[in-house]
């Protein structure tokens, strides 16, 4: 649910995760180390968890 939430926010809204974490005031190593533990990192060429 949390990547969905992510990946879509970024595609729609943000142009970094940087700008998604200070806009939503959220810990962007929190968020990372999260989508890690499941295999997923952020692509900033991409501007998605993949």
């Amino acid at each position: 649910m949390l990547l969905s939430y992510l990946n879509t926010q970024l595609r729609d809204h943000y142009s970094s995760l940087e700008d998604l974490c200070r806009s939503l005031d959220l810990d962007e190593q929190h968020i990372t180390a999260s989508l890690a533990s499941i295999q997923y990192v952020y692509d900033a060429g991409r501007n998605q968890f993949i």
